[in-house]
């Protein structure tokens, strides 16, 4: 038996000093289920890029924070809302749909 519990995780992370993404729509990629996940980028006020995770993959969350550090080092955002639904995706598919909902914002330029 595991010792971590059932039911999904939250994580939240923070980050700071990026570039201000500017006025976009929300972008909405990927489809949770399937070992999948959906990625959401909304405009936040303030200049910093707010993650919120929630993940049934639980018991993963220094893997999540190199995840997000990567994106966010590829990506500095600011004034940005990134909220991802996990169903136990790789973190090349994290990736991956990072960069399409990036890519969306930017309108198709990354």
């Amino acid at each position: 038996m595991s010792d971590v519990p059932a039911g999904l995780e939250t994580l939240d992370f923070s980050f700071s000093g990026g570039r201000p993404a500017g006025t976009f729509s929300p972008v909405l990629v990927g489809v949770v289920g399937s070992g999948n996940l959906e990625v959401m980028l909304e405009p936040a006020v303030g200049r910093d890029c707010i993650v919120r995770v929630e993940t049934s993959a639980r018991g993963f969350g220094s893997i999540w924070r190199a995840v997000m550090n990567d994106f966010h080092g590829r990506h500095p955002l600011a004034g940005v809302r990134v909220s991802i639904n996990d169903m136990g995706a790789t973190p090349a598919v994290v990736s991956l749909r990072l960069d399409q909902a990036v890519a969306e914002i930017k309108g198709g330029r990354t």
